[in-house]
This record gives structure tokens, sequence and C-alpha cells, in this order.
């Protein structure tokens, strides 16, 4: 008998990325009260299902389940289809219990727990079973030399699967590709998963794998593969960009954007020209900062230029270093961001949100909604901006956003069937109600989240922030950045063991402060910190009712997240109770309540640092003068004293470097300094 394995491998997991959630638990729920289709197949192994209704479905092999043929009324996926593979398999599991077929069962258990590898598909074979010109597409993309990241199997519940530039492939079926699922636009079947089956086969070339893998897809011609070489137009582009950080560096932040604005524009064309994705997106973004602070727009913040212009000779010096080694342990086309396209079309897609945040300006205000994306475990960013005038009578939790109020948006879960994602996470989705609907997030909404991005304690988010390579050696994502509020990782974790104490108001800062710890006492906790802003004027007093239970108990909290001095401080955008959602900035108001002032939190020489550096970089090096520089000694004099004298010997060099003579090591002095104060802060 002819067991169809491909479809028994098919978890209900699988069945919800194949199908979608509702049409699995319909087909779950009718199996469970006894309303199952007549099944039977024939010699060429295609099932068909009989349903009561006088439906027929039928699955040949090969088949994927979107182009399985039934009779119903349904123009795309349908309960028949997802129907078929469940009551086959409860069919399959009752012949295989069998006394005489006992044997049969032992073995095919067996093949299911093993572990496999998507090497195992033979391209030439799958030419002759995908759509004409897949192979074809899959190798014109291979020349581009993309960077993919390959996770092995690790059980029924954790697939192979594979991270492209601007999608991901997962594998649920050992014996056949037809269940391959990409989240583009065609779902599967496509040149994605063609390259996914190369990376895996080209990492698995050494041996088998037993961890995740990054590497840079080799075309079929190695030797004319030069998608990572440094050559003369790279280092060209190199040298310029280092001339327009030492530019700013010398000659500050604040100088009026039109002297800069055409240079990084030049800059941002021919990295686009050279292939460079996250070297042109971290130049947008350093337009978009220096333009926040012209505006004086909330979203400005001094440590996130200095981050951004150290992040970005940083990046730019790593990937020239990866590019000259025969064997690098990290792609130089990683570094760059080489081989990432602009936008994506996606299939049908599943967002669950994880808050919003809101920025204005002279001109203009504007909102972020993040969202989290369930099946790739990817944080997304939605963005839109609106001139002040036309909000005027608006409030801005009022303004539409796909269709929808933000506010309600904001503390949903998104079920859509047009969408762009952009390579940095910035997605866009269609307004139509009949391609986009919303659901409200239930308390429950972050629970199918899993790691990293979503962490169960704050310890457990601790270790995998210590754990991380450098930012800048890993793509840029729009949540980490100007548009997610504040440079840092953004996560979410669970806070059930934990309870606020010391929850207070500086009126300095004009930030809410909270401690998050442990009621025994034990363990590391959580600070979370919330700057007053003028777009989202009701946010603290929300947010110190949901710290004070008015909402329920504290469940998780979502935010950039970041560790300072060991102890990690969170920006949080949304939080989740027993009872419900909290978005502070978009919630309706509340009544304020009456915070303790507290104290400015203390003071450390690394801090100072980092502030003083933030501070040069904004008015520039040439126009620091004597209160300024003694101001620097005082800086080396307390980091001295709290022993960190490489630091101290280091933040000395600028102003000697500003000599001519000297002036050619300047951006590397300073830069080196940052990235080490910021390292030793944390």
């Amino acid at each position: 008998m002819n067991l169809r394995q491909d479809l028994l491998e098919l978890t209900p997991a699988a069945l919800m990325a194949l199908a979608n959630p509702g049409f699995v638990k319909r087909a779950q729920k009718d199996l469970a009260a006894g309303i199952a289709p007549a099944l039977d197949i024939d010699a060429s192994g295609t099932i068909r299902a009989t349903y009561d209704d006088g439906c027929i479905a039928r699955l040949p092999v090969g088949c994927t389940l979107r182009d399985a043929q039934c009779s119903c009324t349904a123009t795309a996926m349908c309960r028949h289809r997802v129907t078929l593979v469940l009551a086959w398999q409860a069919h399959a599991a009752a012949t295989l219990s069998a006394p005489s077929t006992e044997r049969a069962a032992g073995r095919a258990q067996v093949d299911a727990d093993a572990a496999w590898s998507p090497a195992q598909f033979d391209l030439a074979s799958l030419a002759s079973v995908l759509p004409p010109g897949v192979m074809d597409q899959a190798a014109r993309l291979r020349q581009d030399g993309p960077v993919i990241t390959v996770y092995p199997w690790a059980g029924a519940a954790s697939p192979p699967s594979a991270q492209l530039p601007m999608c991901s492939v997962r594998f649920f079926a050992r014996g056949s590709i037809a269940h391959a699922r990409c989240d583009c636009r065609q779902g599967g079947n496509c040149a994605h998963v063609v390259l996914a089956v190369m990376a895996f086969a080209q990492a698995e070339h050494l041996g088998p794998l037993q961890s995740p893998h990054t590497l840079q897809l080799h075309s079929v011609d190695a030797a004319s593969d030069t998608a990572s070489g440094w050559d003369t137009a790279a280092q060209a582009l190199h040298a310029d960009i280092d001339a327009l950080l030492l530019a700013l560096w010398l000659d500050g932040g604040a100088q009026p954007l039109i002297a800069v604005a055409a240079r990084i524009q030049a800059l941002r064309s021919r990295a686009q020209a050279q292939g460079w994705c996250w070297i042109e997106d971290a130049l947008a973004e350093l337009r978009q900062l220096l333009q926040a602070r012209q505006a004086r727009s909330t979203r400005f913040a001094p440590l996130a230029l200095l981050d951004l212009v150290v992040g970005l000779w940083a990046r730019l010096q790593s990937a020239a270093q990866l590019a000259q080694q025969r064997a690098p342990a990290l792609p130089a086309a990683q570094v760059l961001g080489i081989g990432i396209k602009g936008e994506v079309a996606l299939d049908r897609l599943r967002l669950v949100s994880l808050g919003a945040s809101l920025w204005s300006d002279e001109r203009e205000q504007g909102a972020t909604v993040l969202w989290a994306d369930p099946d790739t475990q990817s944080v997304t960013v939605m963005a839109r901006q609106w001139p002040r005038e036309a909000t005027a009578t608006t409030p801005l939790g009022e303004r539409r956003i796909a269709g929808h109020p933000l506010r309600q948006l904001a503390a949903s879960q998104v079920i859509t069937q047009r969408a762009t994602r952009s390579a940095n996470g910035t997605v866009s989705v269609a307004a139509q109600r009949q391609h986009t609907g919303l659901l409200p997030l239930s308390p429950r909404a972050w629970d199918e989240l899993g790691a990293p991005l979503r962490q169960p304690d704050p310890a457990a988010l601790a270790a995998h922030l210590a754990r991380q390579p450098p930012a800048f050696t890993q793509p840029r994502l729009a949540a980490a950045g100007v548009a997610g509020g504040a440079p840092a990782a953004f996560h979410v974790v669970q806070v059930d063991a934990l309870q606020p104490a010391h929850v207070g108001w500086d009126p300095i800062t004009q930030t809410l402060h909270a401690d998050l710890v442990a009621r025994d006492g034990q363990g590391i906790g959580l600070r979370l910190l919330h700057p007053h802003r003028a777009a989202a004027p009701d946010a603290v007093d929300v947010l110190a009712r949901v710290l004070e239970g008015h909402y329920g108990a504290l469940r998780a909290v979502a935010g950039n997240v970041c560790l300072q001095g060991g102890a990690l401080v969170m920006q949080p955008v949304a939080l989740l109770t027993d009872t419900q959602a909290v978005v502070p900035q978009v919630h309706p108001a509340v009544a304020a309540l009456p915070l303790p002032a507290v104290a400015p939190a203390a003071s450390t020489p690394l801090l100072d640092t980092l502030e003083q550096l933030a501070l040069m970089l904004q008015q520039g090096l040439r126009h620091q003068h004597g209160g300024d520089w003694e101001r620097v000694q005082e800086q080396i004099h307390g980091l001295q004293l709290a022993g960190y004298r490489q630091a101290a010997a280091q933040l000395g060099h600028p102003r000697a470097a500003l000599v001519p003579a000297q002036r050619s090591t300047l951006l590397q002095r300073v830069s080196v300094l940052a990235l080490l104060v910021r390292d030793l802060s944390a």
C-alpha cells in the first residue's frame, strides 16, 4: 500500500503554514466529531476524498495543497484539501496499527524521526517537477552571490529552513519538494526553494550540519564569482564614505543639511550600483537622522547618530578585511548586503502587533507600528507620516493606516493576502478589506512567538544579548533603528514572575522609571524607561496605570532593549496583561497618577564618555574650544580613576589628530574609541 509518506510528515503547524490556521482547526474539529470524507488511492498515488456535501478533492503525488483539485466553489485554498491530509493521516495510522503491519509501522516511524537535509533533493530531478523557468531564474539569482543562513532539521516541530535575503523557505516533507513553503508571493515551487536546496548542499559539502550556518552561495563558475570582491570601485566608494564621516566629525551633525544632503545622495546611488544594500540603507538613515535633528524631531537622539556613524565606519572596515580573506568566518557580502533586492511581494501573511511609536517635529507627525511574523519570527515595521496641519483636528491615534485607525491597528493581528516587504523589514499591506482583515490582540497572542525574538525571562534575554555578534556585521533592521524609536535590538520578554518596583518620575529628564524585579528578589530584573513625548502626551500615565495593575497582571513587555552596565534597559512600546494588550502611545487618555520623584540615574565614566563623544559629533571637532577640551580632560581623569586606562588614553587622541599631519587617523581613532566604550558600557 502506498502510504504517501510525504503527507504523513505534515504536522498541524506545517498545514497552518501551507494553508491557514482556520482551515486546520475546522478540519480537526470535523474529524474529532466523526465527520470524515471517504478516501481511496489509485495506482499513481493520487488520493481522492469524497465529502458528504458532494465535494470531491484530489491530491496527486508531487502536487501542492494550493494546486490540488477540489470541486467546491473556493477559488484558492479550501478546507476540503486540508481535511484530506488530516483524514489520510488518521487512515494511515489506523492501517499501520494493525498487527500485520507492525513491522512496516516501525520502519515508517524510524524514517519520520530521522534527521534529514534538503541537500538530498537532486537539482536535475527538481528541474523536471518544478514549473518551467524556475531553474533558469534560480541560476540568475545565484550569480548575485546571495547570503543565505541554513537551519538544520531539529525534530518534527523544527523542520529544515533557510533564510534568504528577502524571504524564508521551510521544508516540511523529506520526500516532496512540493511541500516546501516560501513566504514570497508564489508560496512555493519557486526559485527561492531551489536556492535554499543549493545552500544546504554547499553547507554540507564538508559534512552534516549540526547548527545554523551562514554562507554566500557560490556561482557555478566559482572562479568568476566576484560578489564579495574589493575592486577599485569598492575601494573608491569606501574612501569617499570615510571622507563624508570625517567631515561630519570635523564640522558636526548640526551643520545645515544642505551642506551634506547632495553628497549623501550621491554616495547612496553609488552604493546601490555596487549592490551594497546595508550601506545604502545606513546612508539613508543618516540623512533621516540629520534631517530629524534640523527639524527638532523627537526621532533624533545624539547617541543614535553616534552609533550610526561609528557603525557605518566599522561595517565598511570589517567588510574590507573579510573580502581579502580566502575563507572568512563571515561572508563580506552579508556585512555589505550584497544580493539583496529592494522589495519582495509576499504570499498570505499574518502579522502580530508588537506596539507602536509616535513622533513629531516642526512640520510633520508620524507613527511606526511594529509587527512580528510568527512564521519567520522576524520583526517588521509599518511607517506613515502626515503634515502637522493635516492632523490639527484629528488625533494621531485616529489617523488611518492600511485603511484602519492607528489605535485599532496597533493592538491587532493582521491577515493579508497582499503585502510587500523591503530589505530592512519595512512592510506595506493592501488597504482593501477584501485583501486585509484585523483580529484583536488577545492576551495570549505573543505565546506563539519563539526565540530569539521572544525570551522566557530577563536572564535569558541578557544571555542572548551578550552572545550577539557586533551589530555592524548583521543585517540592518528598521525596528532597531530610527523607525523603531531607539537604536537597540527589539525583543519580547515574559515578566510573569516579576513585579513592578521603584516606579517614579524623573522631572529633570522627563522620564518614567520602573524596575521589574523577581518576587523573591533574586535573579536579573528589567528596567523600563519611558520618556515623555509631545506626540503621545498620555503614554506615561497609561504605562503607570499598567504597572499599577489597573489592566490586570503584567505578562509580557515588548520594546527596544540593551545592556547597560550589566542591567537590562528597555523602552516599552507594548505590554500584555492577563486581560488585554496595552499600547501606551496610542491608548486613550487616562487620569494621571501621582508618581514619586526619583533622582536621575547615577552617571558612570563610560556613559559620560559616550555622551561627550555624541556631543562632539554634533558640534564638530573643529568647533571645540577651551572649555570643551577641559571637559574632555575631566572625562579622561574619570576614566583613569575607574580603571579604564586604554579608553582614557584614546580619548585624548582626537584633539592631537586635528593637526593636518595626523588628520588621516582621526576617523579611525574616534570610531575605535566609541566602539570600545560602547562595548565596555554593556
